[in-house]
């Protein structure tokens, strides 16, 4: 057995057990034929396909086969939250304080947040026009960027959006790699439309100009509405898509917990402190920390409640017309 082998080897206990011993060398041998002569690790690609055809047998052994379905639900209105919030700042960046106010910019912007709200209103526009493989590229951009934003202007002493803006952004945009491989039109519009909806809002009807300080506002009211909405639009498809039988909509629920519990930081935070008084680094920190803990667990419960819930298949004594056996 070579490096090559034993690497495909650990990457196939993403796989449950009985897959493993029923299939595995099957699908070691596949990879093995497709390698280069000189390889000696798994290509990013392999080694992701085998890690999430992993996670699509342990959820079908299980019995929630329509989590994957509903996460990706969960993925595009993800993409439309980020987007939709991206135009609010990216529109508000183009309208700083004024000199007299003294307070820091830079050049003719608020912050060094601009190049992040670009990038996700550029993620936006390839979510239109190109393919799934590329606009995971361009979601990806855009969450590097945002994930650099906060040392960068730490070295370059520069202005910049605080951490509770920028990390429900983050959390958003990783839920949104999970877009759908081949989504419909409307699909790939809706960042988009909702970015450019949230550019109209922002200038003509909230007035930009006066938002010299808009970050301040969001802590405890723009981002927990958000993050309310986000569930009331989840709830509302959830319900809807029950009345057909379709559990997509309950999953989808589900897993935005996290990303609107991490728009809800700030008013959580606020709520939970003290009366009066500004809210301080560390109850956003605790809260973050509770969210980030609490949502997954939703989820996961929510797993192992369906899966003992669904009863296991029971033999069906049909003979496989290939082989001969009986199932």
């Amino acid at each position: 057995m070579n490096d090559l082998e034993r690497r495909y080897l650990r990457l196939l206990r993403a796989y449950p057990a009985d897959y493993r011993r029923a299939r595995g060398a099957e699908i070691v041998g596949t990879y093995l034929d497709l390698a280069a002569a000189d390889q000696r690790w798994p290509a990013p690609a392999d080694a992701a396909d085998l890690v999430r055809g992993g996670l699509r047998q342990r959820l079908r052994a299980a019995g929630v086969t329509d989590l994957i379905p509903g996460v990706r639900l969960a993925a595009l209105l993800a993409l439309v939250t980020a987007s939709a919030l991206a135009g609010v700042w990216g529109t508000a960046e183009l309208h700083p304080p004024p000199v007299e106010w003294g307070v820091p910019h830079v050049g003719p912007f608020v912050s060094l947040g601009v190049v992040t709200w670009a990038a996700w209103l550029l993620a936006a526009v390839v979510i239109a026009v190109a393919p799934s493989r590329v606009a995971r590229w361009a979601i990806t951009v855009a969450l590097l960027l945002t994930i650099a934003l906060p040392p960068v202007a730490a070295v370059l002493d520069a202005p910049r959006p605080p951490l509770f803006v920028l990390v429900p952004q983050m959390v958003l945009g990783l839920l949104g790699l999970a877009l759908p491989d081949r989504p419909s039109r409307a699909i790939r519009l809706a960042p988009l439309l909702s970015a450019m909806l949230a550019v109209a809002a922002t200038h003509f009807l909230v007035g930009a100009d006066a938002m010299g300080g808009y970050y301040a506002p969001t802590a405890t009211r723009f981002l927990p509405i958000v993050g309310g909405l986000l569930l009331v639009v989840g709830t509302l498809l959830a319900m809807g898509l029950a009345l057909g039988g379709d559990t997509r909509g309950g999953w989808a629920l589900v897993t935005l917990l996290t990303p609107a519990g991490f728009l809800a930081v700030p008013g959580l935070a606020d709520s939970f402190g003290p009366a009066y008084g500004a809210i301080t680094f560390a109850e956003l920190a605790v809260t973050a920390i509770a969210v980030a803990l609490a949502g997954p667990a939703v989820l996961l419960l929510t797993i192992l409640f369906r899966s003992r819930r669904t009863p296991t298949p029971q033999p069906s004594g049909q003979q496989c017309p290939t082989c001969g056996a009986r199932a």
